[in-house]
């Protein structure tokens, strides 16, 4: 046998234990006469000494980095213990060795901090797996999938495996294609989720499926986006929206003590969505912290139901704040010592092209009561104590203001609450807090042509087998999607419909999402109408579902989590690269495989293809 021991196994107590170890070489130190060798394998690291009487055979057949070794010995106690490793205690007085393999001279050192840039290890990821720290990241992935799998077993839910060539179906983003050699010009798409199989085992009987699948988006990426990424998928049956809530946080739960060893036992928040908007600028908040949002002025139709305060920033011919069509605040903690050119970098970084903005107005809450203002020369210091208790701020905090157009400016508050939350360590990576988001709008209505369906229609916020609440059916059901006049589409019946849909975020990011589905012909005909599908485009697509739905299809509802993010955030990575064996870069390209890559002529000829390559045209055109 190659091993009789790991290289992370023996302990003091193996003492005087005659073993064998094979592993990979990671350093080599010689002393005189004799020479230290750490041993290393995907269980820990032990050390070797070779003694004087190795030393020929050592020089003959040197050892270098990364060499597969063999060595047989005898445990003995260290007398320079290292106790920051398991193996500290011992090393292995080696009798004989055999060199299993040579190495050529890794292109980065193979340890944690390494000197390999991304591109490089990705280039030769299958060394960089040999690195503890990408090594540890597997195995908390292995941990949460284990930890997924026990639980949902001990609830009745079974793996079901579902196809990977399908037919290509609208679900919010592009389908990776495949072409079928059998049937010439016609292709399958890769699953952007099982959604659709899901929903026919749930019509099937299999009343609580899941996967831990793979799903396929051709979308632009990012660091928490890739071409290919996993999903923990779930559906059941017989189910109401309370019934999906409990059953998922249970899960989550179970995940955070089995990987993490941390009771969550909080009440996990809810939120509607029109809140989250309102209070935090996005729809996944980040609730370790406060420095909720102040809405100083707002167009009318964002948020009708909340009251004004306009009145605290008009008046006095400020033109930033009166022609800008919202104007928002945060109260940041602690801050009003800021100098000018801390408060001038911070300007500088809403500046910046991602946030958009033109400037910012900040108001400092001096510890003695009084106010200093990047705007004085407009506001009273009895106007800025006005907006200072609007903001909920206390003496020594800073307010920091941003104006302009409704929706940049809503997403760049958020991104400098985010952004001062993180300077100010607020956002602890071992600090975990959840939270629901609820009560989406089912619809969406696109005034510009945005996925090449054209303009002036309803588009699916969700995806088109999203069930409205229960008391909006009728809306639906009694209303003509058309929208006659497209400057009043607000005040459409359709606007006001929401979505039975949920999504659990965890410290600001969306971890999984999910709805009670629609499971009757009639109401599902009406959403495909209501995307603009007349009924020939509905059959064509959905036929096989709007069929299963007339043979007793049960009322079920589900939820998916997204396995990479979710892996990321318990390492405590902001990105799932980091978790993902073998990842794409961020053009979706995977630099080690050299994919994707160009065909032959004789795959194209089997295929029935002709490649008709025209240049890009140029962003503007």
């Amino acid at each position: 046998m190659y091993r009789s021991h790991t290289c992370g196994e023996l302990r003091i107590g193996d003492v005087n234990k005659e073993v064998t170890l094979s592993g990979w070489v990671q350093t080599v130190r010689k002393f005189g006469a004799i020479t230290f060798v750490d041993l290393r394998d995907r269980y820990g690291i032990t050390q070797l000494l070779f003694g004087e009487s190795l030393q020929t055979e050592l020089d003959t057949n040197p050892l270098g980095r990364e060499f597969v070794l063999q060595a047989k010995g005898k445990v003995n106690e260290r007398s320079n213990k290292n106790l920051n490793i398991l193996t500290g205690e011992i090393e292995i007085v080696v009798s004989e060795f055999k060199i299993l393999n040579k190495s050529a001279v890794p292109p980065f050192t193979i340890q944690d901090d390494t000197d390999g840039g991304d591109d490089l290890r990705m280039k030769y990821r299958y060394l960089d797996l040999r690195r503890n720290a990408v090594k540890k990241n597997l195995e908390l992935r292995y941990a949460v999938g284990r930890s997924t799998r026990n639980y949902l077993h001990e609830n009745n839910f079974m793996d079901i495996e579902t196809p990977f060539l399908i037919k290509s179906t609208p679900e919010g983003a592009r389908d990776f294609v495949v072409p079928s050699r059998m049937n010439p010009g016609q292709f399958y798409a890769l699953p952007q989720s099982p959604q659709t199989f899901k929903q026919l085992l749930m019509v099937s009987g299999y009343d609580r499926y899941y996967q831990i699948v793979k799903c396929f988006r051709d979308e632009d990426l990012r660091a928490d986006r890739q071409p290919e990424f996993t999903q923990i998928d779930c559906e059941m049956s017989f189910v109401e929206q309370e019934d999906i809530l409990n059953m998922f946080e249970g899960l989550v739960k179970r995940i955070f003590k089995d990987v993490k060893n941390i009771d969550y036992t909080e009440k996990v928040e809810r939120m509607s969505w029109e809140e989250a908007m309102w209070q935090f600028g996005n729809d996944k908040p980040d609730i370790r912290f406060g420095m909720k949002i102040c809405n100083l002025k707002f167009p009318a139709h964002t948020f009708p139901t909340k009251e004004s305060l306009s009145s605290l920033i008009s008046g006095v011919d400020f033109k930033v704040f009166d022609e800008a069509e919202t104007v928002v605040a945060i109260a940041v903690p602690g801050c009003s010592e800021y100098t000018r050119k801390q408060t001038d970098e911070i300007t500088e970084w809403v500046k910046r092209p991602q946030i958009g903005m033109k400037g910012l107005v900040t108001i400092k809450c001096n510890a003695d009561g009084t106010f200093k203002s990047s705007v004085d020369k407009f506001y009273t210091e009895e106007k800025l104590k006005a907006i200072a208790t609007a903001t909920n701020a206390s003496a020594g905090d800073l307010i920091l203001i941003l104006a302009g157009a409704e929706e940049r400016t809503r997403k760049a508050i958020s991104e400098l609450r985010l952004e001062m939350g993180k300077r100010l360590g607020f956002r602890k990576d071992d600090e975990f807090r959840l939270l629901w988001v609820m009560d989406f709008p089912l619809f969406e209505f696109a005034l510009e042509d945005q996925d090449g369906g054209g303009a002036g229609r309803w588009v699916a916020r969700h995806h088109p087998f999203t069930s409205p609440k229960p008391d909006h059916i009728n809306i639906m059901i009694n209303n003509s999607p058309k929208v006659e006049d497209l400057d009043k589409y607000l005040e459409h019946p359709y606007a006001g419909i929401k979505a039975n849909a949920y999504d659990m975020v965890l410290n600001g990011n969306e971890i999984g999402g999910g709805s009670i589905r629609i499971f009757q012909r009639e109401l599902q005909e009406k959403m495909f109408a209501a995307l603009g599908m007349d009924a020939a485009e509905q059959q064509h697509k959905f036929g096989f579902l709007l069929g299963a739905f007339e043979y007793g299809a049960p009322p079920h509802g589900g939820l998916a989590f997204g396995f990479d993010r979710l892996c990321s955030i318990l390492g405590g990575s902001e990105s799932i690269r980091d978790f993902i064996a073998f990842p794409k870069n961020n053009s979706g390209r995977d630099v080690m495989l050299d994919a994707p890559s160009t065909i032959d002529a004789k795959q194209f000829d089997e295929l029935q293809i002709k490649l008709d390559l025209k240049p890009p045209t140029p962003k503007g055109e």
